[in-house]
């Protein structure tokens, strides 16, 4: 889903294909062909990396909720608790998910295509706050892209005994 984002889009247009080149300055080619043709074509399967986007967001949430329940190695019952790394996990889940759900895709997909939105309050709020997001959609594209970097790490070591989960409570 990054590589076909539209924030991603703006600057790996202009450094891989000098488009734009800059406002006063001509472009490099002599006809603008667009998405129409490969590679640019491929773009358009964006709105459905969108969707799968959506799943991950809620399996990681998922796994976020299942981090906050301890399993008591004495009794084997379960216990609520907060570690770091169930901090690390809702952190991960929330920054994909501001990024996922602030996409314009996203927006269109909730209200976009609706020529009179103000007839559908519910969907209007759900647009508005779409909206809200994807006006920090830079933000988001790059906390979450460190973020999930961030997770995958510490699980790993965790997983490997290099660091210890600490349990806050």
């Amino acid at each position: 889903m990054r590589f076909t984002c539209y924030y991603y889009r703006g600057a790996y247009y202009k450094s891989f294909w000098a488009d734009p080149p800059a406002c006063a300055v001509s472009e490099p080619r002599k006809t603008y062909r667009g998405e129409n043709s490969l590679p640019l074509i491929l773009q358009n399967v964006h709105r459905y990396f969108l969707y799968l986007a959506i799943l991950f967001v809620i399996v990681l949430f998922y796994d976020a909720w299942k981090a906050l329940w301890f399993v008591d190695p004495a009794t084997g019952q379960e216990h609520f608790g907060i570690g770091i790394g169930t901090i690390v996990l809702t952190m991960n889940a929330t920054l994909l998910g501001g990024y996922t759900f602030g996409c314009h895709s996203f927006r269109h997909l909730v209200g976009g295509f609706k020529d009179q939105l103000s007839k559908s309050p519910v969907q209007r709020k759900v647009y508005n706050c779409a909206s809200c997001l994807n006006r920090r959609h830079m933000n988001w594209a790059w906390c979450s892209l460190f973020g999930v970097a961030f997770a995958d790490i510490y699980v790993r070591l965790c997983s490997m005994g290099i660091w210890t989960d600490w349990r806050i409570f």
